[in-house]
């Protein structure tokens, strides 16, 4: 890499990579698409599992940008997801091919995860701001983690009807905000990288709101207990497990 010099324009490929990588999550519905009700409920513990832990990765994450801001992020996510379930809660929602409660609940992750990309694309563009090298590690570290947070996507879009294809369009586009965040995040680091650990609170709240009130319920009505408990307990030591190797 000797002699690389990074542009806006090296900044905003690198982070339309961590956004294509989001789609990849989508893959192992390829193999599978005969989902039954219990294994709906499933696969609302995995996501939940996911997201969870990748919410509490935000936060730590967050805090070591600064404590008050992060805490205020996610109180700032806690309204938001509150005051978006209330306002979709008794209108006529579709998504695609989607009606009713899925349409809703499809929307409110699509929704939270493209918020959320916001503050990974300002990462990208703070890290290359601090350098090639912490750039382009951070590039992979994201684009990593990413694919299963489209699992995630994935895990409530496609037993509800969504074909995989679509699944990976939207994991993609959850993520679009990072190409589009990271090149002025770049250009004006000093100002960016206070706001920094507020995305990432707010992505945590709102995440870990969605994970508790809509994804776990309906888990826990589709399929037992201690099959809900079992996956979302290993999803979420999964994503911690993952996140600690990548750090390292």
């Amino acid at each position: 890499m000797e002699g690389f010099t990074v542009s806006p324009w090296t900044v905003f490929l690198y982070a339309l990579f961590t956004a294509a990588a989001t789609g990849l999550g989508s893959l192992p519905f390829l193999f599978t698409q005969n989902v039954l009700k219990r294994h709906l409920g499933l696969a609302n513990a995995a996501a939940a599992g996911l997201m969870v832990a990748a919410s509490f990765g935000l936060i730590y994450e967050g805090v070591n940008y600064s404590l008050g801001r992060t805490l205020l992020g996610v109180a700032l996510g806690l309204l938001f997801i509150r005051l978006s379930h209330r306002y979709l809660e008794n209108r006529e929602v579709s998504f695609g091919e989607l009606k009713g409660l899925d349409a809703r609940k499809a929307l409110m992750i699509v929704g939270i995860m493209t918020l959320h990309s916001f503050a990974e694309g300002v990462g990208v563009g703070v890290a290359f701001g601090g350098g090639e090298a912490l750039g382009v590690f951070i590039t992979l570290a994201i684009a990593v983690h990413n694919i299963p947070e489209g699992l995630a996507i994935s895990l409530v879009l496609v037993p509800r009807g969504v074909n995989v294809l679509g699944a990976a369009f939207w994991s993609v586009f959850s993520s679009l905000p990072q190409p589009l965040m990271a090149v002025p995040a770049f250009l004006l680091v000093e100002a960016f990288r206070p706001l920094l650990p507020v995305g990432l609170g707010f992505a945590a709240g709102a995440m870990i709101w969605m994970a508790v009130a809509e994804l776990l319920p309906d888990a826990l009505k589709e399929a037992e207990a201690e099959g809900v408990a079992t996956v979302l307990t290993v999803a979420a030591a999964l994503m911690v497990a993952f996140q600690i190797l990548l750090g390292g």
